[in-house]
């Protein structure tokens, strides 16, 4: 009888400690994942961002987290907030009352692709004409706006990078929209200038001839086109 008990005893024990074993053999590997960097990219903006007419995969934003999950250990995740047709005051909105607010905290990483259509509302919805002094004022509207965003991400997220992506000319052609594109640009990259932290990506010249070759529509490009954006990015920036 004591023999039996004793052997129950043994089996008891051993299984105690091949459990106990077995815990902290899943703490380490719970550990050793928990190592593995776990990168997270708030992407805002407009359609640009959105990656319209290349969904399901996601424009340049897919393509980033794409190519960025391969080339670095660990998960990279981009939550891509853009909107088709969106302006800055949308997206000031939109991290003041939505979702994207939420994950401003937690980005590594945040990029914006944002003031084309401020550009060409403020012209009168196209860019068949221009109008300077229209387009002026859209700007100031504009510049206005992006101080309010800064302010917001900055207060949510101190340290992250910001990737501020420049406008494009979806018309090369055009020399009269050539030239309110670099201006639009260059008040831009100086505004950027004024924050910590913040990159200033150009865009333009990307797509050098409009073609069916980079473009789906009049302005948004094809897969084709966003992948040219995508490896814009990751040239002019090492994500670490």
């Amino acid at each position: 009888m004591k023999k039996f008990i004793t052997i129950i005893l043994i089996i008891v024990i051993a299984g105690a400690i091949l459990s106990w074993a077995m815990a902290l053999n899943n703490k380490k590997d719970k550990e050793a994942k928990e190592k593995m960097t776990t990168s997270r990219v708030t992407a805002l903006g407009d359609s640009l961002t959105y990656g319209l007419n290349d969904r399901p995969e996601g424009g340049y934003a897919g393509d980033l987290q794409r190519v960025l999950s391969k080339k670095h250990q660990g998960i990279v995740k981009v939550s891509n907030f853009g909107i088709p047709d969106q302006q800055t005051d949308g997206l000031l909105h939109q991290l003041k009352y939505g979702k994207a607010r939420k994950k401003l905290s937690d980005a590594d990483y945040i990029i914006m692709f944002i003031g084309t259509n401020d550009l060409i509302e403020s012209n009168g919805g196209n860019l068949s004409e221009i109008h300077q002094a229209k387009i002026d004022q859209g700007k100031k509207d504009y510049l206005n706006n992006l101080d309010n965003i800064f302010k917001i991400i900055r207060d949510k997220n101190p340290d992250a990078p910001i990737l501020f992506l420049g406008l494009y000319n979806p018309y090369p052609d055009s020399q009269k929209i050539q030239s309110v594109v670099d201006e639009w640009n260059d008040t831009s990259r100086s505004f950027t200038d004024k924050y910590p932290h913040v990159k200033f990506i150009a865009t333009d010249g990307i797509l050098k001839e409009k073609s069916a070759q980079y473009f789906s529509d009049s302005l948004h490009p094809n897969k084709k086109g966003y992948d040219l954006i995508a490896k814009r990015i990751l040239k002019e920036y090492s994500f670490n």
